[in-house]
């Protein structure tokens, strides 16, 4: 992993892990830890391959 890959991770997964977070709560699911918890690790998941592909886009 390079570190232009770790780098667009902590911005990619703090973004993904919010917008899940704010999701999750528009549905209506505020009364369950739980779920918002799930909701902030699936975002900081899906953001690993994301910021794979982005840097090696950039990186040519």
């Amino acid at each position: 992993m390079s570190p232009l890959t770790l780098i667009l991770h902590i911005f990619l997964s703090s973004t993904f892990a919010g917008s899940a977070v704010v999701a999750v709560l528009a549905m209506g699911y505020a009364s369950s830890w739980t779920t918002i918890l799930i909701a902030a690790v699936v975002g900081f998941v899906a953001a690993f391959p994301v910021s794979y592909l982005v840097a090696r886009k950039l990186e040519g």
